[in-house]
Formats: structure tokens, sequence, C-alpha cells
């Protein structure tokens, strides 16, 4: 059983990869970047959903979460998973591994699990020191130092001139503050990143543990968080295990976050349940995929159905609902994020550029269809583009067999009930956080940028 190695995920929440690693100008991430030095780095990794809930279901399971009902956010959550699936740490007990869950230094309480279904008990404990002396461990330690509210770095402030905003973002006094404590957060969860990689130096277990660092789903931020944008769902994952992983690799091959599962497992020598829709992408039992698939549904008490499939060189969004805008009403967006209320002001000036104004569009397209080698924010649709018929109709097709086959549940809508229930659950939860801050919920923008600006400028 010595013999067996260790598994540690380590989660950076709401972070997409905005690291010295992926060449970030400004942020100082020493300890992250020696994780890529000692490992292999996958920069094309994506997760299936771009918020947490859906996501973390997926990843816990290795199945699609629009696969077993977990893919409205936050649903679901008092009912038991199916009875023919398992969680990653059921496999990991049967094969005599103790498992726990912490949000990181200093170990003194359990970490987010945030699961679209009820399981008592996902973990056996908080800290690996828990377990018996020579037990294998699986671990996760999920530190929220990334989720906003952004936490600012008194030892290295970033100056918002550094930094370098997406060109969908207009370049605002405000935007570049917020963008800059973003940094200064990741900077903060660095330094906890040093911790974990000392504290596995110190008690001899660096050389027999696959460590595995990963986020959730991608930067919070507009356009990012919540959308299937690159910017939602495109996460650093670097994966160290000494001697049997290459050192300062980079490895391009798509990965998506239902792999984590079924990989962790092969690497550990665990047979994958056979309900699972991942992929291995490490090991012997390595597989290349040529695409990943990725679902946003509810979030929150905000309505919604999107679907994509990406492949290397370009990306198929299907927007179900065109007659709704990218900004329709979300309360943690609006309570949050600054640029959620500046955009709509510089808009009605018309200070924005067209990649800038098309996310205040009342309407979408119900499809959209980009070139990531040439245009990798995503800012031109090419949907009607004769030159990418065929492309089009390859992802389209792909993605239907990819709804098809992996039983998308995503086609049945939640009953008026469920979404009435999370309608007042979400505009309840934003009143109360606007009286705390002695604003009106129905502040204008303009009045709440000024808010915003004194609060951060």
């Amino acid at each position: 059983m010595s013999n067996q190695p260790n598994i540690l995920w380590i989660y950076g929440e709401d972070l997409s990869p905005d690291l010295g690693c992926y060449d970030t100008p400004a942020v100082n991430t020493p300890n992250i970047d020696r994780i890529a030095e000692e490992g292999t780095r996958f920069p094309n990794t994506f997760v299936t959903c771009p918020v947490c809930s859906p996501s973390r279901s997926a990843l816990i399971t290795g199945t699609y979460q629009t696969h077993f009902d977990a893919h409205n956010h936050r649903s679901n959550r008092d009912k038991p998973l199916r009875e023919d699936m398992k969680l990653i740490t059921d496999s990991f007990r049967e094969a005599g591994y103790f498992t726990c869950n912490s949000p990181g230094p200093p170990y003194n309480r359990k970490g987010k699990t945030d699961f679209n279904f009820h399981r008592d008990d996902p973990f056996d404990g908080i800290d690996w020191n828990e377990r018996p002396n020579g037990q294998p461990f699986y671990a996760q330690i999920n530190i929220p130092d990334t989720h906003r509210v952004f936490k600012p770095d008194p030892d290295r402030p970033i100056n918002p001139e550094d930094v370098e905003l997406p060109p969908y973002y207009p370049d605002h006094p405000l935007i570049r503050k917020d963008w800059a404590l973003y940094l200064e957060s990741i900077q903060i969860l660095d330094k906890k990143i040093g911790q974990i990689l000392d504290r596995l130096d110190d008690e001899g277990l660096s050389e027999n543990t696959i460590l595995f660092f990963m986020s959730d789903h991608g930067r919070a931020h507009i356009r990012c968080k919540q959308f299937l944008y690159d910017g939602g769902i495109h996460i650093p994952l670097i994966v160290r295990y000494p001697e049997q992983v290459k050192a300062g690799e980079v490895n391009d091959n798509l990965v998506s976050g239902v792999d984590f599962m079924p990989t962790s497992l092969s690497m550990a020598g665990i047979d994958i349940p056979d309900y699972v829709q991942g992929e291995v992408f490490l090991g012997e039992n390595a597989t290349e995929r040529d695409s990943i698939y990725a679902a946003r549904d509810r979030c929150d008490g905000t309505d919604d159905r999107i679907r994509c499939v990406r492949t290397h060189n370009y990306k198929l969004i299907r927007n179900y609902h065109p007659e709704l805008p990218y900004m329709q009403f979300n309360g943690y967006k609006k309570l949050q994020y600054p640029l959620w209320s500046l955009i709509n002001v510089l808009n009605e000036k018309g200070e924005l550029t067209p990649a800038q104004q098309h996310f205040c569009q009342d309407t979408r397209p119900s499809e959209e269809l980009y070139d990531l080698q040439s245009d990798p924010y995503e800012t031109n649709n090419l949907i009607n583009n004769e030159k990418y018929a065929t492309v089009r109709k390859d992802l389209t097709g792909k993605l239907d067999k990819w709804i098809e086959t992996t039983g998308d549940m995503g086609v049945t809508p939640e009953s008026d009930e469920v979404k009435t229930y999370w309608d007042e659950n979400m505009l309840e939860g934003y009143n109360a956080r606007m009286e705390d801050r002695g604003l009106s919920p129905d502040i204008s923008d303009a009045d709440y940028v000024k808010w915003w600006e004194n609060k951060l400028l």
C-alpha cells in the first residue's frame, strides 16, 4: 500500500491562466512557476462549465454535468447522486486511500465542495495528517483567494498601468484597478502554494505525490465566468510527479475537466468506473482529444442555455436564447463586477469599440463561430462567412453528436416553480447586499460607477 502514489488536487478558484508561467505580465507567481518547471503544463485545458457547482460536479465524477441533472447552478443540492455513479473519493477509498479536503494552510476546516447533488461526507477528513501512518491519500486543497472579493497583496502591489486588458474591455482606470487586484489575489494564492510545496518537501511526500494545479473555471470578470468564451472555461493545468511526468514540458493536447478523474485514477493504477465520460490524458493509457465541450445553464437566478464545442483552431457557441441579452440581470455580477455597470455608462456615451459594445447588445446571434488562431479573444463572429462553411458544418455535427450521445438534460427546461424560487433568491440576496452598502437596489449605473470609483480608486 505504501508504494501507491498520493494524489493532490490544488484548486485556485475562478482562475484563468493568468500566471507567470503562462506569460502574463505584471503578476508574480514563483511557486506556481516552480510546479511548471518541475512538471508538465497543459495550456489547452478547459472545464465543462464556467461556474463552480456544475463544473465541480463534473470534475469529481468524470461525467458531464448535463448528463446527470447537475447542470443548473446549485440545483438538486438536496438530492442524492444517481445510484449508478460514484465520486472520485469513492474509487480512492475502495483502493485503500484516505481522502481529505481543506482550503489550505492552516488546514483547520473543510474545503469547498459545492456540488449539485447531496452527499454526506464525500471526504474522510480535512488534512492528510489525520490518516494512519503509511496510508496513501487523495487530497483536495481549495484555495479561495482568487474568488471575488479579490485580496490585495500588500507585499507586492501591482500598478494598474502595468496590466494588459483584453480588447473586449474598455481601457478605464476603474477596470485597470479591478484587474490589478485580481492579479494581486493570484499572488496571494501563489504564496499559499509555496507553503504547500514546502510542507510536501518537509514531510518527504513530494517524490510520491502526483500534484495537479488547476481551477474550477475561469476568472470572475464579465464575458468570462458564467460564459463559454475562453475567459470562462480556459483554466491552468500543471501536473507534477517527479521521475514519472516530464519536467519543464508543455503538452498542447486538449484536456477537459471531465478528464481529471479518470486520469488521476489511471495514474494510481485504479480501475475507472464504466460510466465515466472523461478520457485519460496522461500516463501509459493516455489518449488524444480532437475537441472539448462545455455548457452553461441557469447561473444563480439567471436562466440561460448555451453550448459550445472547441477544437485547437475553432470554437462554435450555440445560444439557445438569442432573444436574451448577454447582460440580463444577475445579482452576483451586479454586486461584484465594476465593469457590469461601467460598460453600460460608456455604451450610452458611445465610447466603446465594436468588440466592447457587442456584449451590450439587446439580443444575441443564435450561433457564434471563432477562428481562434487569428482571433484568440473571440471578437469576430464568422458564423455567416462562407469561407468557414465547412468548419461550421463540422463543428455543428460534433456538437449535435455530443448533445445526443451524452444525454444533455438541458433540453428539458426547469419547472416554473424552480425558476421562481431562484429568481426570488437572487433578488433577495442582491437587495440585502445593496442595503448593507447603503445603496438603493435601483441605483443608476452612473451613480453606481461613482461608488465603485470611491471604493477602488
